[in-house]
């Protein structure tokens, strides 16, 4: 049976102004944290600087997508435009893999031939990042339950304030017992969570575009739902999918018994309402056959 969405929901200008708010602390934190990086020589603060720039993109996108999302279905776009969300959440989880495989290089790079580094810059700046990280990652953490375009922005931005108490820590080494590996060491750990939280969660938005079954929607138990009303005989072609992130759909061919076929309209009433009751599946179209004129050896899935 299939799970309902209960969130408090943020309305949309709220939400807007949060992201926005994000978007500016991010883009004068990545300012200091290059100018730091630079003047200090750290590659872990540079490569935080890389991984809040790729946050700033992603706010950007996300901030951008939530506008778009909202517009009516028209001509063009019959289903509305409110994928554009999960596209937009795709970007996201690629560019941080980008990311993470870029400060894995670097970082070993740095190891082989540890720079001079200057670990008071690193402390200040990686305690200012920490407090903006934070800071962002609460304004999206009551949001990203229901959209996995905000999800997206809030891993970014947790595993951003993971990464400057990471670099806090490495300054703090350097500046007690100049242990200038830790730097770059740091930097590939970064990296490697970085890689975890994309590649844990860039698999939602790959089957939604893909127009894989909901996770949370047992497939089967639609299936026979539909077969145990009175009047269905069977029902095959059943595509189950979802329109947007928190929308799901059922397009699939039933098979009327005769006595079924003489009152179409009040099975398919028992059909929509069952799906909606147990499944929450508001969208639905469904082709009826009488048994004597149904498809013979149809598939259960796909339209063969």
């Amino acid at each position: 049976m299939g799970h309902h969405h209960d969130h408090a929901h943020i309305d949309p200008v709220s939400g807007d102004r949060r992201v926005s708010i994000s978007i500016w602390a991010n883009g004068l934190l990545t300012i200091a944290q290059i100018v730091g990086g630079i003047l200090s020589g750290s590659l872990s603060l540079i490569a935080d600087a890389l991984h809040n720039f790729s946050d700033m993109a992603a706010l950007v996108i996300a901030f951008a997508a939530r506008k778009i999302a909202r517009r009516p279905a028209d001509a063009h776009m019959t289903f509305g435009y409110g994928r554009i969300e999960i596209v937009a959440a795709l970007i996201n989880y690629t560019t941080l893999i980008i990311v993470g495989v870029y400060l894995i290089y670097e970082g070993a790079m740095r190891m082989i031939h540890p720079p001079e580094i200057q670990g008071w810059i690193i402390v200040i700046i990686g305690g200012v990042a920490l407090v903006i990280d934070a800071l962002t990652a609460m304004l999206t953490w009551s949001m990203q339950k229901e959209s996995v375009n905000i999800r997206a922005l809030f891993l970014h931005n947790l595993s951003d304030a993971f990464a400057s108490i990471a670099v806090i820590i490495g300054g703090s080494l350097i500046l007690l017992y100049d242990m200038r590996w830790v730097d770059p060491a740091i930097t590939i750990g970064i990296a490697l969570y970085i890689l975890y939280l994309a590649f844990s969660e860039i698999g939602g938005p790959i089957r939604t575009l893909m127009l894989g079954s909901p996770p949370d929607i047992d497939g089967q138990g639609v299936i026979e739902t539909v077969r145990n009303i009175e009047g269905v005989q069977d029902i095959h072609h059943v595509h189950l999918w979802q329109m947007q992130e928190n929308a799901a759909a059922l397009d699939c061919h039933v098979v009327m018994t005769e006595a079924g076929w003489q009152r179409l309209e009040s099975v398919k009433a028992a059909i929509k309402d069952q799906l909606k009751k147990r499944f929450n599946i508001v969208h639905s179209s469904l082709e009826f056959e009488h048994i004597d004129h149904a498809h013979q050896d149809a598939n259960l899935y796909g339209h063969e």
